[in-house]
């Protein structure tokens, strides 16, 4: 079982200093992955439904708080850090260039020896696609587009693509990643997030526990499109109890998400880098489950 600390840029760790204690005390105490949250802009007021609260509102209610671009907060910790890889636990896809995101991203990987991980999902905020001019409606389309247009700029040596939506040939693209890729993990707690981790992701992360349905839809939906189910890396949220532990492992999960900030669930369990200390004698009695 791996172990990750989320959302690492919300709280306290905006401040840049506070930033990169914490990273630092993760990556020694033995945590895997640090992972981020995104939302550009907030509308004031807005009317769509946050799906993970009964609220409908996400935490912080209407989004008048300091939440940095998660690509660029990463890439200040990188420099900071040698092991830890960085991940996104959500870019909202559709409201990016995907050429342009391929390119940070790849960027991003190579300066920090290939240690990026790039979490995407739809989005929910329909307020927030109309704010950044991307059509809301279309969102699972451009997604699933945007993915192998990623997928072909960071693998081929002269990428070309022609889809819906975007298209182009014979266009250098470099540095490439680490590895010629970068996981994409896909975020989210439908099961049309289900199927799409199972038909393109490299990993599913649905946002609350690890339901086993879903986890039973990605296996049977990448069988059905001859993928290898084993190879899509499950991560999910910290449960209650830690002696469930075992059992998330045996139903698949590979990776456990522990918040630095309050959730639902928790009122923050890592809280500064003290926290991590403690939290090293959990990853060592766990990391071979």
């Amino acid at each position: 079982m791996k172990f990750g600390v989320r959302y690492c840029n919300t709280g306290r760790f905006v401040d840049p200093a506070n930033a990169v204690e914490l990273v630092q005390a993760a990556e020694a105490a033995g945590f895997e992955s640090a992972w981020t949250v995104e939302h550009t802009v907030i509308p004031h007021g807005y009317q769509s439904q946050y799906p993970y609260s009964p609220t409908g509102k996400i935490p912080g209610g209407d989004g008048d708080f300091d939440l940095p671009d998660p690509l660029i907060w990463m890439a200040y910790v990188a420099a900071r850090t040698a092991r830890i890889k960085l991940a996104t636990g959500v870019i909202i896809l559709p409201q990016h260039n995907p050429v342009i995101t391929a390119k940070q991203v790849a960027t991003l990987d190579y300066m920090s020896a290939g240690r990026v991980l790039l979490g995407v999902g739809v989005g929910w905020l329909k307020e927030e696609f109309e704010a950044v001019g991307s059509p809301f409606e279309e969102r699972g389309a451009r997604t699933d587009e945007y993915i192998r247009v990623m997928r072909e700029l960071w693998a081929a040596d002269r990428p070309s693509f022609e889809g819906q939506f975007f298209r182009f040939k014979d266009a250098y693209m470099r540095p490439k990643p680490v590895n010629k890729s970068v996981p994409v993990i896909i975020g989210g707690h439908s099961s049309f997030a289900a199927k799409r981790a199972g038909r393109l992701g490299d990993g599913f992360f649905p946002a609350r526990g690890a339901p086993a349905e879903l986890i039973k839809l990605v296996r049977d939906t990448a069988v059905a499109h001859g993928r290898d189910p084993d190879a899509i890396e499950i991560t999910t949220s910290l449960p209650k109890d830690l002696d469930e532990i075992p059992a998330m492992a045996a139903a698949g999960v590979h990776r456990i998400l522990v918040p630095v900030s309050f959730t639902p669930e928790f009122d923050s369990v890592v809280r500064g880098p003290e926290d991590c200390a403690r939290w090293r004698a959990v990853i060592e009695k766990y990391a071979t489950v």
